[in-house]
């Protein structure tokens, strides 16, 4: 592990001195990716230091125990060994995890997209439950989020809910939500109380910035059309709605939240531009899925991943067998302990990995 450590020191310490160098820093798409590099890795550099300085303190102990002649130096020494030893073990375990290479779009803003899926009516207010409980996340974490487009369904739900969300570490912290969410309760249209089973669709994408994917005006094609649902005044009035078609791929995105045609038109290209980064992204998460038996973080979205169900108070979670009784503070928004629990899961899969 030293050994390991030390040629990783090494490296840091290059990009230190590439940093500084002024034909990186007039290159700002190479000096913002090694900047990340230096930055990412500095919490292990941190613990190798620490873990060197106890593996001196080991050996120094080791020295009086075993050649000094007063018992009582003798004694201290011996408590010093065993006190460092303790560290050490837990420095290890530290490192271990640390040493394992970070998902590179962990530190991304996300792109969060919701969509009914089997259950009719019933799907569609899951879906407005779901979206509800991630903006709520989004407030205790105190990330910012932006509605791209909303569909709604007749019921009052939504068909479909797109939102941009920034913060820190959002991606890495929304990423394991992508798959299908199962809700089993009873209907508000029921009139027999017997429970019904639905489901919604939720996928995550790291957003791409214009360092990830260059997207050529000229294949864009952009149409502009009259907002529809919830608006004010300005709906069905003016061509504030944007809708973008990327021609190279097909991929199309509209928006119509803001009154402006132009912010409705920055929004959607955000959009547009983290689903074209998507498609690379997911032969990135195809290969690691292929080395892997579990990958809680595949982001295949034809997975079922979790199950509400409400009338008994009950989250499960297929992908980790974790149920939770605690329904209605999750769909209050607090998902951390699940998010924690599948972030544990994974570095345990990845250290599996990493020492066959």
């Amino acid at each position: 592990m030293l050994e390991k450590l030390e040629s990783i020191h090494e490296h840091w310490l290059e990009l230190e001195k590439q940093l500084q160098d002024p034909d990186v820093m007039s290159d700002m798409k190479r000096y913002i990716k090694l900047s990340k590099e230096y930055k990412d890795l500095e919490p292990l550099i941190d613990s190798y230091k620490a873990y060197k300085a106890v593996l001196n303190e080991l050996e120094n102990a080791k020295e009086i125990m075993n050649n000094e002649k007063d018992e009582s130096l003798r004694e201290f020494a011996k408590a010093e060994y065993e006190s460092n030893y303790e560290k050490k073990e837990a420095l290890e375990e530290k490192i271990k995890i640390l040493i394992i290479p970070p998902d590179p779009q962990d530190e991304k803003n996300a792109v969060l997209e919701i969509r009914a899926g089997t259950g009719g009516d019933e799907a569609g207010i899951f879906a407005g439950d779901l979206y509800r409980m991630y903006m709520r996340y989004c407030e205790a974490n105190k990330w910012k989020y932006e509605l791209v487009d909303l569909t709604e369904s007749a019921s009052g739900g939504y068909k479909e809910v797109i939102v941009n969300i920034s913060g820190e570490k959002v991606y890495g912290q929304l990423k394991y939500e992508s798959g299908v969410h199962r809700v089993q309760r009873v209907p508000q249209t029921e009139t027999q109380g017997r429970v019904h089973t639905s489901a919604a669709t939720v996928a995550v994408l790291p957003e791409a910035d214009e360092f990830d994917v260059e997207v050529k005006q000229s294949d864009i094609k952009k149409d502009t059309y009259c907002s529809s649902g919830p608006g004010g005044q300005s709906v069905n009035t003016t061509y504030s709605a944007v809708r973008l078609t990327h021609i190279p791929t097909g991929i199309v995105v509209t928006c119509q939240d803001q009154k402006s045609q132009i912010k409705n038109a920055e929004k959607a290209l955000k959009v547009l531009r983290s689903r074209i980064y998507e498609r690379e992204h997911q032969k990135y998460l195809d290969e690691i899925s292929s080395q892997r038996k579990t990958m809680v973080s595949t982001g295949d979205r034809s997975a079922k991943i979790r199950t509400y169900n409400y009338s008994q108070n009950r989250v499960t979670d297929h992908r980790i067998g974790l149920t939770l009784y605690s329904l209605t503070a999750i769909m209050d928004g607090d998902i951390q302990q699940l998010i924690d629990a599948l972030q544990i899961a994974e570095n345990a899969e990845k250290l599996k990995a990493s020492q066959e």
